[in-house]
């Protein structure tokens, strides 16, 4: 079967489609052929070798994001020809879902949005799932504030609907004047491209994507959640009473199927920039690199 893999670091070019053996799923896995996946930035960073000793053994197939269809479910009770999504830690695992075939633990896969494409689906898994448990944590609820930085990104942007659609206030920070009518347009109140005009201590949680460190926004006693781990840890808040995180993503079925759910119910919008087949990858590496998406790159098998 055919696998995207790196066996050195470097430019786009190193990625190439190899032939590896077809996955044999153990006991408690479900065997997925896989119809879309999508580019991250950990796989354009593992590409490229940034990861550093995190990175998995070479040769090794990137990819964290799939949606496909059910070729053996195993004792996981999803039947053979469903539609699911999953989120593989390939950093963790090595187990990386660009390939024809991937072999996943069932609690990692869920049934995939009804509503949508599975190249549309495929854009939700990672970044739908590091906004849901990143939410999770920061625990905010009906009525409380929530301030979003990088409110427009892929993680923030699904972040700020996910809030929205619990009820909670939003505001957002944003880096181009050009992506406030986005964090707007989903339901963000006060929106900014100026760190400084933020008002302080005003926001119960504050979700930061890119490392901002806006830590004169949160009240005290409340929630700062970063997920920008290349940027290092959210500096000390205890002595105003905040609970501060960099918070770390993990395969979650369940986390997936909620999110699903939302998308069916019409109050998760996802965003697809275009569809790449796997012959493109290289192309589809160059036009991510080049910046100004308007949304996710999928890549089709």
């Amino acid at each position: 079967m055919r696998a995207i893999q790196i066996d050195r670091f470097g430019t786009p070019d190193v990625l190439r489609v190899a032939d590896v053996p077809e996955p044999v799923p153990a006991a408690g896995e479900v065997l997925v052929r896989t119809v879309a996946t999508a580019l991250n930035p950990v796989d354009d960073k593992t590409r490229e070798g940034a990861i550093g000793e995190g990175t998995p053994p070479l040769p090794l197939t990137l990819g964290w994001d799939l949606a496909g269809i059910v070729v053996d479910g195993g004792d996981s009770g999803l039947d053979t020809g469903a539609r699911v999504i999953a989120m593989s830690h390939q950093l963790g695992s090595a187990r990386g879902t660009w390939a024809d075939l991937v072999a996943l633990p069932a609690g990692a896969v869920a049934p995939a949005p009804a509503s949508v494409s599975l190249p549309q689906a495929a854009t939700l898994p990672l970044p739908g799932l590091t906004a849901w448990q990143t939410l999770e944590w920061l625990a905010v609820s009906a009525g409380e504030r929530l301030l979003v930085a990088g409110a427009a990104g892929a993680v923030g942007g699904l972040a700020l609907q996910i809030a929205r659609a619990r009820g909670v206030e939003v505001d957002a920070l944003v880096s181009r004047e050009a992506q406030a009518a986005f964090a707007r347009g989903h339901g963000a109140g006060f929106v900014t491209t100026d760190p400084a005009a933020l008002p302080e201590g005003r926001y119960d949680a504050v979700f930061d994507t890119f490392g901002a460190f806006v830590t004169g926004a949160v009240a005290d006693g409340g929630r700062y959640a970063s997920i920008a781990t290349q940027a290092g840890p959210v500096p000390d808040l205890s002595a105003r009473g905040v609970r501060t995180t960099v918070h770390q993503v993990r395969e979650d079925g369940a986390g997936l199927a909620e999110l699903s759910r939302l998308v069916d119910e019409g109050a998760l919008k996802l965003r697809l920039h275009g569809t790449y087949s796997v012959r493109e990858v290289v192309a589809a590496h160059e036009r991510y690199l080049r910046g100004g998406l308007a949304g996710k790159i999928a890549l089709a098998f």
